[in-house]
């Protein structure tokens, strides 16, 4: 009874002695914000983007020029007395529709931009998972980290500039148009 107490003490203060013969994990560290930044694709995409952004802006511009010259007109038409009543009205209702349709319009630009901005980014991830596989493969590495969610690392750990190198490489573009949302489905009854 002994020896089997004893081989069993054995046995169990062995374990912990197994579990710290692991090696220590090798990490790798990526700063996905500048892969998306500094990558080919990413700087194609954001001039691409700012272009969008500035056709928003020129169309924002102009919209606001219509309705504050609509505004005007029927500012004036009260002012002089040749807008009253029933025909006032119809042209401040038409008015009110048109600046809805024209927050409409701008709000659905704002949600394309954003949209495409998101995209770019998931082509960008997408295509730089199988690099950051790769490189984690050639240093031995079982973990990647994001740069922010690390406190402290040391430069060695850093492996952007792969990342960005091997991307400019294999996805030198990404479009900026996403694919159109898809519409929820209908319920089955």
């Amino acid at each position: 009874m002994k020896t089997m107490t004893a081989a069993l003490l054995l046995g169990a203060a062995a374990v912990p002695a197994a579990a710290q013969q692991l090696s220590p994990p090798v990490i790798v560290i990526v700063d996905m914000d500048r892969v998306v930044n500094e990558s080919a694709a990413g700087k194609q995409a954001a001039t691409d983007l700012q272009a969008k952004a500035q056709q928003l802006a020129t169309r924002r511009t102009t919209l606001a020029g219509q309705l504050q010259s609509e505004a005007q007109a029927i500012g004036q038409g009260q002012q002089n007395k040749t807008l009253a009543g029933p025909a006032l009205e119809q042209r401040v209702k038409a008015f009110q529709d048109k600046e809805n349709a024209a927050n409409q319009e701008l709000a659905r630009g704002q949600e394309d931009l954003a949209r495409s901005r998101q995209y770019v980014i998931q082509q960008i991830s997408t295509a730089s998972d199988p690099i950051i596989t790769q490189i984690m493969r050639e240093r031995g590495a079982s973990i990647a980290l994001q740069k922010g969610a690390t406190l402290q690392h040391t430069a060695s750990l850093e492996v952007t500039n792969d990342v960005v190198g091997r991307l400019n490489t294999s996805l030198p573009r990404v479009s900026v148009t996403p694919p159109a949302p898809t519409a929820p489905a209908a319920p089955r009854n």
